[in-house]
């Protein structure tokens, strides 16, 4: 019903401002008008979409929860008797029934048949709310049209009131972005206080043991939990080295060709194909890391174990031979592979940017086209290169998806890319997967962990914007 009214919304809207406009510009014949006819179309227009639109949001948002006052409010005996998430969890099956759903509990005796009940109840109050809302908003609708239409003189300053529109709803979408982040950054300082309140923050930054483990019994063992946040930093960065060697020179060699040496036609078949990496889904780099990279690694490495056994290097054959299909290695090449694109198409940009008098500068001094590169072009790209850079890394840090299906979950402090590490990403999806109650401090690990990471990141993107920034104001 929702993406009904929509639908009969924007016809209706845009008819609004079809016939406004030919009316205005039939009004203003022979007249001197304060505004073009476009502008009094789109005054209509506004007029009588946005109150329209603002109702059906509101019904679309409040509509549940006045169905469920409605239920609630006028249910049977039986339940009414219900203790409070019992009664909840009966008038939320109700209203799933009435949707023609399944009930996700089963319900005997007198409430089996005040399900029924109270089922198609929910169904006609659903229904009424519907129809109030759609037949609210054409009314709405109906009722700005018309006092728009009053308004189409020559005389309307429909330009000043239309901009002045446009100028609130840009601010009204800074507005949420800013508060969306301001809610971001307040929620993940709440918990993390709780949390800290319980670890000592001393212990988190700089603690070496990783194992988040809250015991039913107090004689358990593990029931005092280790908090220390080391392991999950050294793997994190571990990783993202790893993915940086990867996707570093292949990204900034790929867009020097593109950018220098590619011509018109194999540049436009190059980049875009490049670029596709770069649109697919983390998962399936994933699945790419754990079903090929992973035992190809594995097969490689055990190959070259087998090879120096009973050799000078026995032990680091026998170590070999036990590498697993889960390591750092992997995670850290496929992520590499995924911003590639996003390396090369950034650098490209830079370089691109870089004037062409400084290239013929060069050129007017005898240097061929690589030592031009080299010693002019890439020393005069090299911030906004070293800003792309630090976005890589910080899109490396917040990575979850292939570390979590090819590094393995082990914490750990170690420099062998060989072995299984974990990451901060891919700890906070663990501690927060399941019902959990954030009242432990488990649970509240995940959000000091999420504030760990949201400073990293917001230092890193500080300092790449800072760093192209210079470069743009050198080169405008």
């Amino acid at each position: 019903m929702f993406l009904l009214s929509l639908l009969v919304l924007a016809v209706f809207s845009t008819a609004v401002f079809v016939f406004a406009r030919r009316a205005a510009r039939r009004r203003a014949a022979g007249v001197r008008a304060h505004s073009g006819p476009g502008y009094h179309g789109a005054l209509a227009l506004i007029w009588a979409a946005v109150p329209a639109l603002l109702i059906l949001v509101l019904v679309s948002v409040f509509d549940a929860r006045v169905e469920r006052a409605v239920l609630i409010a006028s249910a049977p005996e039986a339940v009414q008797s219900l203790d409070g998430p019992r009664r909840g969890a009966f008038i939320e099956d109700a209203r799933i029934v009435g949707a023609g759903g399944m009930p996700r509990q089963i319900w005997t005796g007198d409430l089996a048949a005040a399900l029924q009940e109270e089922a198609a109840r929910a169904g006609r109050v659903d229904t009424a709310l519907a129809w109030g809302g759609m037949i609210a908003a054409v009314l709405a609708a109906l009722m700005g049209a018309g006092l728009a239409w009053r308004r189409l003189t020559p005389d309307t300053r429909a330009r000043n009131r239309v901009e002045a529109f446009v100028a609130v709803a840009l601010f009204t979408c800074s507005a949420v972005a800013i508060l969306t982040t301001i809610g971001i950054v307040a929620s993940l300082l709440f918990e993390s206080l709780r949390f800290f309140q319980m670890v000592p923050i001393t212990e988190f930054l700089f603690g070496t043991q990783w194992s988040p483990q809250i015991a039913i019994r107090a004689d358990q063992v593990g029931s005092t939990g280790a908090f220390g946040a080391v392991p999950l930093f050294a793997g994190t960065f571990l990783i993202m080295i790893i993915a940086m060697i990867v996707a570093g020179p292949i990204g900034l060699f790929s867009a020097i060709y593109l950018a220098e040496y590619a011509g018109p036609k194999r540049r436009a078949v190059i980049k875009p194909v490049l670029e596709i990496l770069a649109g697919v889904p983390t998962v399936v780099y994933g699945f790419f890391a754990a079903l090929t990279v992973g035992p190809s690694f594995r097969a490689f490495f055990n190959w070259i174990g087998a090879q120096l056994v009973g050799g000078p290097l026995d032990g680091l054959g026998q170590h070999l031979m036990l590498v697993q299909n889960q390591m750092a290695l992997v995670a850290g090449a496929v992520m590499g592979i995924m911003l590639i694109p996003f390396v090369s198409s950034l650098s490209d940009d830079i370089i691109n940017a870089v004037p062409q008098s400084l290239r013929d500068g060069s050129y007017a001094m005898g240097a061929t086209k690589s030592e031009t590169i080299k010693r002019v072009v890439l020393p005069a790209a090299l911030p906004g290169i070293a800003g792309a850079f630090l976005l890589a890394v910080s899109r490396a840090i917040g990575e979850t998806m292939i570390v979590t299906m090819a590094a393995g979950l082990a914490a750990r402090t170690t420099l062998n890319p060989l072995e299984t590490v974990t990451t901060v990403t891919v700890q906070i999806v663990t501690l927060l997967t399941g019902d959990q109650e954030f009242d432990s401090a488990k649970t509240l690990a995940a959000f000091g962990l999420g504030l760990t990471l949201f400073v990293v990141t917001l230092i890193l993107n500080f300092a790449a914007q800072r760093i192209v920034q210079t470069y743009r104001e050198q080169y405008d």
